[in-house]
C-alpha cells in the first residue's frame, strides 16, 4: 500500500495533464497517481493513453459530469493511507506534498488544506480574485465556524479512511464548500499549510468562474445549515 494516493481530475487539459503527471511523478515519496479523466474532448484522452507507468493509473468516466463527481470516484478508487487532490493545471506545486504530510503522520491534524494566502501573500492574484475568495472564504467561516484562510484552495489532504468515510454529493465546483462543511461538522482538527501559487488566466484554460462563485455561495448554506437540519 502507498503512503500517499495523489488524484488528478481532469477535464480537457491537453496542454498541461502529462506534464502535471511528471511533476507529480518526481516527488520523492512512495505515491501512487490516480488520474479520473472526466469525459475531455480536446485530445486529454488520448495524451493520457500516452501515459505507461506502474503507480499511475487512468480512470475515464464515460461523460463529463463536473469536478466533484471526478473526485469521488478518484477517491474511491484510491489505495494509499493518505489522499491529496491535485489539478491537473500547473497553477501548485507538487514538492509541497511533504508538509501537508508531517501534520497527518504525528497526529497533529485529522485532515490539512493549503492555502494560498496564510502567508499573507495576497499579491498572488488579482485584487479582485483576493477579494472574491475572502468573501467565500469569510462567509464559510461564518457558517462552519472554522478560521480558514483559503477555503477554495485545490489542496486538501486526508486519511484515506476518512475521506472515504464522508458521503459526497456535489458534482461541479462545490467540492470544497461541502467538504469544509462537512470537516466541520464531524469536528476533524484542520491545519492549514501555506502553500505557492501561480494563477493561470481564462485564456491559459482556467474554467472555474463568477457563476460558480454564486455556486458556492449556496453550496456552503445548503450543506453547512439546511443538510444539517435535514
Amino acid at each position: 500500500m502507498p503512503e500517499l494516493s495523489v488524484v488528478i481530475p481532469c477535464y480537457n487539459e491537453r496542454n498541461t495533464i502529462c506534464e502535471i503527471i511528471d511533476r507529480v511523478r518526481k516527488v520523492r515519496l512512495d505515491m501512487e497517481v490516480v488520474v479520473v479523466d472526466d469525459g475531455s474532448t480536446d485530445g486529454s484522452r488520448e495524451a493520457l493513453a500516452q501515459v505507461s507507468h506502474p503507480n499511475v493509473r487512468v480512470i475515464l468516466q464515460p461523460e463529463n459530469r463536473g469536478k466533484g463527481a471526478a473526485l469521488r470516484r478518484g477517491f474511491a478508487e484510491a489505495r494509499g493511507q493518505f489522499v491529496i487532490v491535485q489539478d491537473a493545471d500547473l497553477e501548485l506545486n507538487p514538492d509541497e506534498f511533504p508538509a501537508f504530510l508531517d501534520p497527518l503522520r504525528t497526529g497533529r491534524a485529522d485532515v490539512v488544506f493549503g492555502s494560498r494566502f496564510a502567508r499573507g501573500h495576497k499579491g498572488v492574484t488579482p485584487f479582485w480574485h483576493y477579494f472574491i475568495n475572502w468573501v467565500l472564504t469569510t462567509f464559510s467561516n461564518l457558517v462552519n465556524g472554522l478560521r480558514l484562510t483559503d477555503e477554495a484552495c485545490c489542496y486538501k489532504c486526508f486519511p484515506r479512511q476518512t475521506i472515504q468515510a464522508i458521503p459526497l454529493e456535489s458534482d461541479r465546483f462545490g467540492f470544497d464548500p461541502e467538504i469544509v462543511a462537512k470537516v466541520a461538522r464531524r469536528k476533524l482538527r484542520i491545519e492549514e499549510v501555506p502553500i505557492t501559487y501561480h494563477r493561470r488566466s481564462f485564456q491559459e484554460g482556467k474554467k472555474i468562474g463568477w457563476k460558480d462563485g454564486f455556486a458556492a455561495l449556496w453550496h456552503m448554506v445548503y450543506f453547512g445549515w439546511f443538510a444539517r437540519r435535514y
